[in-house]
């Protein structure tokens, strides 16, 4: 069995590797460019660190901040027909997932007719034919994997839908922790399970091979070891690098072996309640894993020794239920709520919900364990419980 592994074409990452960006513009060859943003960063002044130095070589700018969390279809619809008419020769993606998903969405359709839900994995009647214009991605969270994979994710009324293909693919990924260290507590937590569970998911994937389960496993052991330090002390130079580094590896095991259950079933949380998706992630990670264990024990030992754990004296399946538990523990320790019930959603919505995640096949075909919607359905009660069930 042969396996593609994809990679962003170049990476930096490190601490102040954002000083890479003027060579790589320069080898571009881009003068007008565009950076995607959201508000927050430039008010904070973070857009600076990114304008200054490339203003300083003569090179025009131009900043767009309407970027909100979980963007809608029409924000992409938006931005890209901005970024069609003022002919921009580079995008700059500054910030967190929705900032580099619209920023890579921009720089593809820059160049491409019709509209961006034409281009739609699951009602989209359009393919891209070429990548557009150049794309630089720098994330300053440690969660999301969106600067070294090929997609693009927008709400609708009441799940999500993606814009998918390779062409997706930044041309570089600069990956700075000092970027991340203002970062509030429930940002970096919420991302960082986020990341984790690329992590997670990707190492019990069906598509995991030998390079993405080296990536996976090394990311858990980076942001298990450290997330909690992060969320307590944003500061901490080596707790922030090491989630850096984790969310890095995280990103790239993910997205050459694909993400499962957690996600599809986190998609719905996000599009009709408007729970971010690192929270949506963290709260029904301990469920899903819970209900599917028994078809990836061995692996699920696994990812206990790599959150430090020793599991010498456990059979499998042992080490499995403690991992459940350590997972569960983790998401709490970090302050994120431990059930759909503490989030404020009613019992009555979980058909819904279960309506919604039966839908992302294509996700759900990579889980180790087939999940039917009575499967799902049993999921998200746990989840509404904050009780583990299994199959």
């Amino acid at each position: 069995m042969s396996n593609k592994i994809t990679f962003v074409p170049i990476s930096y990452t490190g601490w102040n590797s954002l000083e890479h960006l003027v060579s790589e513009v320069e080898r571009l060859n881009a003068s007008n460019i565009l950076i995607v943003t959201d508000p927050l960063l430039e008010e904070l002044g973070m857009t600076n660190k990114i304008i200054e130095p490339l203003q300083a070589q003569g090179w025009k700018t131009s900043v767009y901040t309407e970027v909100v969390p979980e963007p809608p279809l029409e924000v992409g619809e938006k931005l890209v027909a901005f970024t069609r008419e003022h002919k921009f020769d580079l995008v700059i993606g500054l910030g967190g997932g929705s900032a580099l998903d619209l920023a890579k969405l921009a720089g593809v359709l820059a160049t491409h007719e019709g509209k961006v839900a034409d281009y739609l994995n699951l009602t989209g009647s359009r393919s891209l034919t070429h990548k557009g214009i150049p794309k630089i991605l720098i994330p300053t969270t440690s969660g999301t994997g969106s600067e070294v994979t090929n997609i693009s994710v927008l709400s609708l009324e009441s799940s999500k839908d993606v814009v998918t293909h390779d062409y997706l693919l930044p041309d570089v990924a600069i990956v700075d922790p000092a970027l991340t260290t203002s970062l509030p507590p429930k940002v970096t937590a919420a991302t960082g399970i986020d990341a984790l569970t690329h992590a997670i998911e990707a190492y019990v994937s069906k598509n995991a091979n030998p390079v993405t389960d080296a990536l996976a496993l090394q990311a858990i052991r980076l942001i298990s070891g450290s997330i909690r330090t992060a969320v307590a002390d944003g500061e901490n130079k080596e707790a922030r690098m090491d989630m850096s580094y984790g969310s890095y590896l995280a990103g790239l095991s993910f997205f050459n072996a694909g993400v499962a259950g957690v996600h599809a079933l986190a998609y719905p949380l996000g599009g009709q309640f408007h729970i971010s998706h690192g929270e949506s992630n963290a709260v029904l990670l301990p469920y899903v894993m819970g209900y599917i264990r028994q078809s990836c024990e061995k692996r699920m030992k696994d990812i206990l020794e790599a959150m430090g754990f020793s599991s010498n004296q456990l059979s499998q399946e042992e080490a499995s239920l403690k991992c459940i538990e350590e997972l569960k523990k983790l998401v709490a320790d970090v302050g994120i709520p431990l059930s759909l019930k503490e989030f404020g959603i009613q019992e009555d919505v979980l058909d819904s919900l279960a309506d919604d995640g039966i839908k992302q096949k294509r996700i759900l075909a990579r889980s180790p364990m087939p999940l039917e919607r009575e499967d799902i359905f049993a999921i998200y009660q746990a989840a509404y419980k904050g009780e583990v069930v299994e199959k």
